[in-house]
């Protein structure tokens, strides 16, 4: 038995849609991508939703948005993909990191604000901050607004892992952050194959995401310099890049759009179910918060350490012996060699690290059966008793 740690579901539905697309007048740039961006700002109840190639995108021109450069300092959390703290060196931003509450596996905010005190003193406050909504549980993000505030910083929510998500009764992106970030990639809660959105409530900062998305260039006569000297002109406003999606992924993320109520309800399902087959053993569950839904991209698990004989290493080895395709989410980035010869060291953020090596993410994704999932189950249950290092 094969069970990849996460998979796409693709219908006849969206075959159809993409083969729509194909047949049509146009395969970029063209209405496809808006009705996507429209359909996506409704139902996560924000006003403007920019689409790009993929979330690494979004996250560069998101901070480019926000005027990050040579000079600002960005701080994101260790507990996260590379790309969430790239973004900003990719602006020749410097960056920092604070540590992740073991509890939620967010960032803390009892650790930010602390941060930001000595920041403060030292004259060193971030003009970004980047939370993460890891394994799709939405970050304390009123707590994180209210120190934005406070401080004077902006916020730019990494939520690649969030789509569906609900924080305080109101879907993810729609209140708290500058801007929002969310991901299509094969794995997500909807895909594209790869891209990704920028949400924002800000009419100029959702402008200037899309002159930085498609070369800084404009063919709006409103935001010339110039009087257009006919119908063929443009003008660059603004060094921007070529982060555009085709309306091929449009016309496929518009189509799963359109059951991503039914795939957030299925991932629920199945972690309640995971909830309950794996109480007996030695591990550390997802969290669950009454004020929040998670969109449960992830299902990570936690090693109680002291109650089972295996490492980490030998049980994600039986489990990939068993033909289970179980992960790691994430190595702390502050670990990464790149950010080593930056200065960071191990034991700059214990609790990241400490969560590191326990973590193992389970297989979890829209059309896992109940047997695949129960042979999960018990080929874990066998790897944490059996001895090993």
């Amino acid at each position: 038995m094969h069970i990849p740690y996460s998979c796409q579901q693709i219908t006849d539905e969206d075959i159809a849609a993409v083969t729509t697309a194909l047949r049509s007048e146009y395969l970029t740039q063209g209405p496809a991508v808006t009705a996507f961006e429209d359909a996506f700002a409704a139902r996560h109840q924000v006003a403007h939703a920019v689409a790009v190639a993929n979330a690494t995108a979004a996250l560069h021109i998101g901070c480019l948005a926000l005027d990050v450069g040579p000079g600002s300092l960005v701080w994101t959390t260790p507990n996260t993909f590379l790309a969430s703290a790239n973004c900003a060196r990719y602006c020749g931003a410097e960056v920092d990191f604070v540590d992740m509450d073991p509890a939620t596996r967010n960032v803390s905010v009892a650790a930010l604000a602390e941060k930001l005190e000595r920041a403060q003193a030292a004259g060193r406050i971030p003009s970004v901050f980047i939370p993460v909504d890891f394994s799709g549980l939405p970050c304390d993000m009123r707590e994180i607004r209210s120190l934005a505030d406070r401080y004077g910083f902006r916020v730019l929510e990494d939520a690649s892992h969030a789509a569906g998500a609900s924080y305080l009764g109101r879907p993810v992106g729609s209140a708290w952050a500058d801007l929002t970030v969310f991901s299509f990639h094969a794995v997500k809660i909807v895909t594209t194959a790869e891209g990704g959105v920028v949400a924002t409530q800000d009419q100029a900062l959702a402008a200037r995401l899309r002159l930085l998305r498609s070369h800084g260039m404009t063919r709006d006569p409103v935001q010339m310099d110039h009087v257009p000297e006919g119908a063929w002109y443009y003008e660059q406003q603004l060094l921007g890049f070529n982060y555009r999606l085709t309306d091929l992924q449009a016309a496929l993320g518009s189509s799963q759009l359109r059951r991503i109520d039914e795939l957030q309800v299925e991932r629920l399902k199945l972690a309640a179910r995971y909830d309950t087959l794996l109480a007996a053993l030695p591990l550390r569950l997802p969290p669950r918060l009454d004020d929040r839904e998670s969109a449960w991209h992830l299902y990570a698990v936690e090693l109680d350490l002291a109650r089972t004989p295996a490492s980490r290493a030998k049980v994600f080895a039986r489990m990939r012996e068993a033909g289970i395709g179980v992960n790691v989410h994430y190595i702390p980035v502050h670990l990464q060699p790149y950010y080593e010869r930056l200065g960071f060291s191990r034991g700059d953020f214990p609790a990241a690290e400490a969560y590191y090596a326990r973590a193992i993410t389970l297989p979890l994704f829209p059309g896992l059966t109940s047997e695949q999932q129960e042979f999960v189950v018990n080929t874990l249950a066998r790897a944490l008793n059996s001895p090993g290092s």
